[in-house]
């Protein structure tokens, strides 16, 4: 299969070698151009427009910073819509407001191209292997057509419904990740001030009902002052901003959700934001005294 990346960074990148690895023909495309070097290396075709992924691809997968990014590759000059040909679908693997999903699946429509929410749980280090977990929302047809290459992406695929429900899912999951690393953060940050081991907390967690993925393997690494991102602090700030605004289109207000967005503004504008997410940790440590 023919397929286009429009965004390759950590993520980007790492779907883009393991689509290389399945044996498809990749075409991909990034701003930064540096970006792309691992790519081709390893077989990928660099071109230097969306319009040129497009023109090469039967189905692009956007995987840039937030919704303006998407319209501005998918609308913009030399756009994905610009290299328009018929079959061209359009996957956005991008974590925005499923409110604008919905307008830039509309907008495809009107000229003739097929959009789905492609969003997905994990980071590089699962993506690279196809380990993802992919959710996806759309026309249920041209779903079907291309659960190949989603399958090959991810090894768990849950098809949800129209346009917006796979981003309003990705949304929710993402809060969950916010609210994880601030608990085990604070967890660490208590036992820590109680002059009591992490590790002796992490142990007791981890031996429980209340253990996660994140205390039983990150949390060591947090511990150690390990934060080399994965996800950076500045992008689940980024969505925790596109979560207040999605619950408020939905005519919801979820406080734990707008207080986790302040603690995350506070520790990006202090110097965090570059850091893996987890590094709220440290930002913790150094503000957290009375």
């Amino acid at each position: 299969m023919r397929v286009g990346i429009v965004g390759t960074g950590l993520l980007g990148s790492a779907v883009g070698l393991n689509i290389l690895k399945r044996g498809h023909a990749l075409t991909a495309f990034n701003r930064t151009k540096s970006k792309t070097a691992e790519l081709q290396k390893n077989g990928a075709v660099i071109v230097d427009s969306p319009k040129d992924v497009a023109e090469n691809s039967d189905i692009v997968f956007t995987i840039v910073k937030n919704a303006d990014a998407v319209r501005k590759v998918a609308f913009g000059d030399s756009c994905i819509a610009c290299g328009k040909h018929d079959g061209l679908v359009v996957a956005d693997m991008s974590t925005i407001n499923p409110a604008a999903s919905k307008e830039i699946a509309k907008e495809f429509a009107t000229r003739g191209i097929s959009f789905l929410d492609t969003p997905v749980m994990g980071g590089p280090n699962v993506a690279i292997t196809g380990e993802l977990v992919m959710m996806v929302g759309g026309d249920k047809k041209i779903f079907e057509k291309y659960e190949k290459i989603f399958g090959d992406i991810a090894n768990k695929v849950f098809y949800l419904g129209e346009n917006g429900t796979a981003h309003s899912v990705k949304l929710a999951m993402n809060l969950q990740i916010a609210m994880l690393a601030l608990a085990i953060s604070e967890g660490i940050t208590l036992t820590r001030g109680a002059s009591i081991p992490p590790e002796t907390f992490l142990q007791i967690l981890n031996s429980t009902y209340f253990k996660t993925g994140m205390s039983e393997n990150k949390a060591y690494k947090m511990i150690k002052e390990d934060f080399k991102p994965t996800f950076t602090l500045a992008n689940l700030k980024k969505d925790l901003d596109t979560i207040n605004e999605a619950a408020q289109s939905f005519g919801l207000r979820l406080p734990m959700a707008k207080m986790a967005n302040s603690v995350f503004k506070d520790a990006e504008e202090n110097g965090f934001g570059g850091l893996d997410y987890t590094a709220i940790l440290s930002y913790l440590k150094e503000h957290a005294k009375i």
